[in-house]
């Protein structure tokens, strides 16, 4: 028996798909289909979190900006400048900088919509997963396809 796909919730092998403890065997699954659907709370966070590490990021070069652009007493304009180098010193001379951009990243990956892999198993139509991570399900969905293909 080939396992094409195993994690803590899904198991997808040769003979069987398993999702949060219930298993149905290929046999008897005779469609297969994906669904996006509306963004629930976890994504919509994920979306703010992901405008918030931009403007975290970009905040020297918006600070540098408006001191150039405007004409500030001097105290306010050392205050910007000294801000500015401050975040900038942080975010480039330290490693620090690399938490961030990998959070932001990981955010990118995981996508922004909600994913649903439905199953027709003995003519009843099955939710056999819901999640909001795209690659997990991108792997899942796939995993199914392969198992299926090499069951016919």
């Amino acid at each position: 028996m080939a396992v094409y796909y195993r994690d803590d919730t899904v198991r997808v092998t040769s003979s069987w798909v398993q999702a949060y403890g219930l298993t149905y065997p290929l046999s008897d699954l005779s469609y297969v289909w994906h669904r996006r659907t509306r963004r629930d709370l976890r994504v919509g966070g994920r979306i703010a979190g992901r405008w918030a590490l931009v403007t975290l990021l970009a905040a020297p070069v918006a600070v540098g900006a408006l001191w150039i652009l405007t004409d500030w007493g001097s105290t306010v304009g050392l205050a910007l400048v000294g801000l500015a180098l401050v975040l900038g010193l942080i975010f480039t001379l330290t490693p620090l900088s690399e938490i961030p951009l990998m959070a932001l990243e990981r955010s990118y990956d995981r996508g922004s919509s909600v994913h649903e892999i439905w199953v027709q198993c003995r003519g009843m139509d099955v939710l056999l997963l819901r999640t909001n991570d795209a690659l997990r399900f991108g792997q899942i969905y796939r995993a199914l396809q392969r198992a299926l293909e090499q069951s016919e």
